[in-house]
């Protein structure tokens, strides 16, 4: 790629390429990759259904790396708890990733996940720690959520930090520094298990230009997001306010293809 060839690509995806910095900063800020909004932002575009889902596994990748290394400096994880989560998550976000399915399948599911997500981001609360004892939950009953969530996230191509959070949160299922932590790394090995299993499925590809540019995007808003934090942004605000728009994409997704 050329530098006429860059200078084109930002000219016509400008505002793509806006809106991922700017989702990158609002998710990064509060332990999560952004997977759901760009999905949003680019069932919107002329790009085919298969590098929608590639593109946003990446730039989820990209973000919540750097949310992973610092939960695990500040000792947020209890692995004993995570591992059955994010264990059996990983096969089946690969087989979720390979399964091929017909885009107007993929364009239902995207809806249902958005118009999911869209609420619960509407409902959410600031996360402050819980007062209440984090309630101690069956193995089989953790490997349960990662393997259902993770399938899911598979296919549509997201983390699943956007199903597992509030589900976690609803079951009191540990404090909410604790939660934001599994939740980064939730989406860290649930991205990359559901990449691999789209790249070995024959229809995979994907608009390496584009794809090369947001990475850089995410990389520096994901980087701005994790170091601003709560200091300088209202949290509740931003949530409510994505919410609308992720279930303006959901409704006109789901107008177009139900």
């Amino acid at each position: 790629m050329n530098f006429q060839e860059i200078i084109l690509l930002l000219n016509t995806n400008w505002h793509i390429i806006v809106l991922f910095f700017i989702i990158a900063i609002l998710y990064s800020s509060v332990g999560f990759g952004g997977g759901s909004s760009y999905l949003a932002v680019l069932a919107l575009t002329g790009l085919i259904f298969t590098q929608i889902r590639a593109t946003s596994l990446l730039c989820n990748i990209m973000v919540v790396t750097g949310n992973f290394f610092y939960f695990e400096q500040q000792k947020a994880y209890n692995f004993k708890k995570v591992i059955p989560l994010v264990l059996f998550s990983i096969p089946f976000a690969f087989i979720g990733g390979y399964l091929k399915i017909s885009q107007t399948f993929f364009f239902i599911l995207l809806g249902l996940t958005l118009l999911f997500a869209s609420i619960t981001m509407w409902v959410s609360k600031k996360n402050n720690a819980s007062n209440k004892k984090p309630v101690a939950l069956f193995f089989l009953k953790n490997a349960g959520y990662g393997s259902f969530i993770g399938f899911i996230s598979g296919m549509v191509g997201v983390g699943g930090g956007i199903f597992l959070a509030p589900l976690l949160h609803l079951t009191n299922w540990d404090s909410s520094k604790k939660i934001a932590a599994t939740a980064s790394l939730f989406i860290l090995v649930n991205s990359i298990a559901g990449l691999a299993g789209q790249y070995l499925n024959p229809e995979f590809s994907i608009n390496y230009n584009l794809t090369t540019i947001l990475l850089f995007t995410v990389f520096l808003g994901g980087q701005i997001g994790s170091r601003l934090s709560y200091k300088f942004l209202n949290p509740i605000q931003l949530k409510k306010a994505t919410a609308i728009l992720i279930a303006f994409v959901a409704i006109k997704i789901l107008w177009n293809y139900v």
